[in-house]
């Protein structure tokens, strides 16, 4: 059976801080994923997938459920063979296999056990071995989880998530047996504010927040419009078309994920940042953190080693406005920059 083609990340019009935001979490998975805020009929479903088609295979170990890579997650593989008492195959003997980089979708109604997997506690007993049924967790390790309308997930579950998207671990505890394995992911979360917000705390646990809208120049909707009717009409064709861009866009991150590791940070930038969330009533220190981690992003994909201011405005906007101290019924603001002006406005009057 053929393979339906996915609509092309590059041929997405505008929505260019959403596209962004999404190549710096793959890129920099440590990031703890974006949310994305915007109406229904944006984008949003179509770059998560798209990005992923285009996304370099990756190499997994086979005899795994996990998806662990057979270079950098060996010991790993190792560990967990010996909590199931599975055999150890030496590194040659490895069942190494390809393949893309999946999208692994999170429902609305998932339980827990459907989350992070579940423990066969009677065989434990029974036969002194662990059972391991992964959950979705597992699955996602080292791809894409996307969670459509979070806002709408049991508060305990989004918890669960978060906690993995930082800690790059998820832990199966029953009745005093616990299990580990890695879960390391790009964590995408879509959301309609009409429909009910998040908490502030769990708002917080998203590395970047964009708000999105329908487009309103007219020329581009219209592009929108001829692209998607040739698309629908011939995929292939559509695809041929902008292949070119796409392979750059791929070899683009693949350079931006070698160069991440060596770009630096200036001290005084470092003030900028901590300014930039004082400013804006930013409690905790997860903003900073997040801020300074977005930056270097920013600059490796700028094909850069060095921090510049630049980087950390732009990600002084991705990183912050889910996190600052806001009035009951204030709206997120779309521009930190212009918050920040208004608050240091705000100030000089009443003083």
């Amino acid at each position: 059976m053929k393979n339906k083609r996915t609509y092309p990340f590059v041929a997405i019009v505008g929505q260019e801080k959403m596209k962004l935001a999404l190549i710096l979490n793959v890129i920099n998975p440590t990031l703890s994923g974006v949310l994305i805020r915007g109406d229904k009929g944006t984008a949003k479903s179509t770059a998560v997938r798209a990005l992923a088609e285009i996304l370099p295979v990756i190499k997994i170990i086979g005899d795994s459920p996990f998806g662990l890579d057979p270079v950098n997650e060996y010991d790993n593989f190792l560990e967990i063979c010996s909590m199931l008492a599975h055999p150890q195959p030496p590194p040659d003997k490895l069942d190494i296999r390809e393949q893309k980089v999946k999208v692994v979708e999170l429902p609305v109604g998932a339980t827990e056990d459907r989350v992070v997997g579940t423990l066969d506690l009677e065989h434990a007993l029974q036969k002194g071995e662990k059972r391991i049924e992964p959950g979705l967790l597992a699955q996602a390790h080292r791809n894409i989880l996307y969670v459509d309308e979070v806002n709408l997930l049991d508060d305990h579950v989004v918890d669960i998530l978060l906690d993995a998207a930082a800690m790059g671990v998820n832990t199966i505890e029953r009745e005093g047996i616990s299990f580990s394995h890695p879960a390391r992911f790009t964590l995408v979360g879509t959301m309609n504010p009409e429909e009910g917000e998040l908490r502030p705390q769990l708002l917080d646990r998203f590395g970047l927040c964009v708000n999105i809208s329908g487009i309103a120049s007219l020329e581009e909707r219209v592009r929108i419009m001829e692209q998607r009717i040739a698309f629908d009409e011939d995929p292939d064709k559509f695809w041929k078309r902008w292949q070119e861009k796409s392979e750059n866009l791929v070899a683009r991150i693949v350079r931006a994920r070698e160069i991440y590791p060596h770009v630096t940070v200036e001290s005084e930038l470092l003030y900028e940042i901590g300014r930039s969330c004082l400013e804006v009533g930013v409690d905790g220190h997860r903003g900073d953190i997040i801020i300074l981690k977005t930056a270097k992003t920013m600059a490796a994909w700028h094909d850069r080693d060095r921090v510049t201011p630049a980087d950390i405005h732009e990600a002084v906007e991705l990183a912050l406005p889910h996190r600052i101290r806001r009035q009951p019924l204030m709206e997120i603001p779309d521009n930190i920059q212009q918050f920040r002006a208004e608050k240091q406005r705000s100030k000089i009057t009443t003083s």
